[in-house]
Formats: structure tokens, sequence, C-alpha cells
């Protein structure tokens, strides 16, 4: 075996492992990366009839709906039921109550970790008991809704799992032809094309954003008179993969990093479409969490990187994420 590929091996295997583990443990892509004021504003969409721009700032009742990137997972203090919910007290939606002065009785948080769109109007089953229907929490008194879904819909992390796969059985691939090259120079692109320029990847985000354009008709009819804000997901890679190399050195192929990119600007487009066609407002963390990637620097990263610091979950926010990513979304609120 050529000397340079044990630790690229040693590393990619890890890899692998830890997302096949966060996978299992509810997480979802959710996937899904903001700083305060100052960086790249959210992008506001009017409904038919009135800019919610130029409407005042919603006071609540506050619903926040959403997965793992929402809920905060592993996130101290974690609190509510049920625990395989893994909600922070911490998380933006309570940052944005925070933020907003809200009584207690004028919040409400009950994203999971783990939920598809599904899961929002149909009970949710995790580890250690059910998450009743999120869209139930809402009412007609509602006047304020966030929603951060889709990740797990298109099978974000499974995608993330899938590239560190496809990268391993490359680099065996070599190995075993006594190359110190790849066989492919983006496997996992390789792995989920599918023709006539779209890949599966795609065609499940298409679906998801299906599903959403159903699940935002439904918040309307549920809460006629709320604020309705999609939370897009944060950066989870940087645009050059080379800066990657002192986290995840050559265990994914830079190819692979930027079809990664890609597939998350697709998940965001799709995201920002269907919030412009149902009327509400698209906040935009792509812009905003430039720079603070799982592969930045441990003191300005908002989400982590495969091998976490101790405690957090992989390629999810940290608190340091949860903070900046309320200040973007308490920026759209207020206008």
């Amino acid at each position: 075996m050529p000397r340079t590929a044990r630790p690229t091996i040693a590393l990619t295997v890890g890899l692998a492992a830890v997302l096949l583990a966060g996978c299992t443990d509810n997480a979802g892509s959710d996937s899904g990366g903001s700083a305060a004021a100052g960086v790249t504003p959210a992008r506001v969409q009017a409904g038919a009839a009135s800019s919610p721009a130029a409407a005042p700032a919603p006071t609540g009742p506050y619903v926040a709906l959403g997965d793992s990137y929402t809920a905060g997972m592993r996130i101290q203090p974690q609190i509510g039921e049920p625990g395989g919910c893994h909600r922070s007290g911490a998380n933006y939606p309570s940052l944005v109550a925070k933020g907003l002065s809200l009584a207690a009785g004028q919040f409400k948080d009950v994203s999971c970790s783990g939920a598809r769109t599904g899961d929002l109007s149909s009970p949710q089953k995790v580890a250690d008991g059910t998450n009743p229907a999120q869209l139930d929490a809402l009412t007609a008194d509602t006047r304020l809704v966030t929603l951060g879904i889709g990740g797990n819909d298109a099978g974000f992390m499974e995608v993330v799992t899938e590239c560190a796969k496809e990268n391993l059985v490359d680099i065996v691939k070599g190995v075993i032809t006594d190359s110190e090259h790849r066989i492919s120079d983006s496997p996992c692109r390789d792995r989920y094309a599918v023709g006539n320029g779209t890949d599966e990847v795609q065609r499940k985000v298409d679906t998801a954003g299906d599903r959403l354009g159903q699940v935002l008709q439904d918040v309307r009819k549920r809460s006629p008179k709320a604020r309705v804000y999609v939370i897009g997901y944060p950066g989870l890679l940087p645009a050059d993969p080379a800066s990657c190399l002192p986290v995840l050195g050559n265990a994914v192929a830079a190819a692979d990093l930027g079809f990664l990119v890609e597939k998350e600007q697709q998940l965001n487009g799709m995201l920002r479409k269907r919030a412009e066609a149902a009327g509400a407002v698209f906040v935009d963390l792509s812009g905003p969490s430039a720079g603070h990637d799982m592969c930045a620097g441990e003191d300005k990263r908002w989400v982590e990187p495969p091998f976490p610091a101790q405690g957090l979950a992989p390629i999810h926010p940290n608190a340091k994420g949860q903070e900046a990513v309320s200040g973007v979304v308490l920026k759209a609120i207020k206008g």
C-alpha cells in the first residue's frame, strides 16, 4: 500500500462512520448555514397585497417549525419533549423570541431533528417518543411562523455520507491497482448522475419543493394572519474546496466537494422559489454564512465538521451558528 494512502483511507473511513452515526440519531441535513447586522441582508418577498417589510414587526404568538438545523441538535441546554427531537433552548427560534421580547406563552417551538415535510402534518416517531404533527401548533391567532425544512426530504445528509463512501471505494481501487491517483475525479457525482443534465439529488429536491408548496398553503390556511419566514440552510462548505484540506484532507475529491456545494445551492434555490410563490419571506443564509462553513477555524465556523467539537453534532450548526442565524432572521422580521 502506498505510504500516503493509509491516512487518507483512515480519514475517509472515519468520515463515513461519523456521518452514518449522525444520520441514525434523527439528524437531518437538515442540512442545511449567518451573521448579525452588517452582512448580506435577508431577501424579502412581498405578498400579493402588501410588502411584509413595510408592515410592523409581528409580536407573536410565534411558532417555530423545522428539522435539526432549527432544533439545535445537541446544543445545550436541551429542552422539551420528546427528548429525541434534540431541541435546544439556545436555538435560533428561542433567540428570535427573546429578541422580540415575547412572553413564554407567546412562543412555541415544535421543531424536531430528522423532520421531513410529512412530519409537519403527521406525528413523527423519534427514539423516545412521538413529536405531534408540527402544523397542529398553528392557530388562527398565530402571527409569526418560521419554517426550516427540506434537507431531509432531499436526503442531503445521505448524499454527504454516500460521497464519503464513494470516495473511499475510489481510493481503495487506486491502492489495489498500485496507483495513488483516483479512478474518477468525482466518484460521488458519478454515483448520482442519471443523464439528461440532471441527477438523483436534483429530482429529490424538486419533489421536496412540491411538498413544501403544499405545506405553505396549509400554513396559510391555519394561520391566515401570520407572517411566514422560510429559513434557508447555511453554507456547509466553502466555494474553494482547497480550503478544506486542513479539515478533510484528500478524503473527498475536490470535484465532489464542488458537487455538494452545487446541491446545497439547488436546495436553497428551491426554498427561495417556493417561499416567493407562497408570498412568504425567504431568509437567505448562504451569503451571511460565507467564511463560516465547517472548514473554517473553530473560532469562526458556525457549522461543525465531520469530527465536531466535543458534544456537538457533525455537519450541524453549533451555538455560534444558531446565534448568528437568529440575527439574520431578526433583521428580516424587523425590516
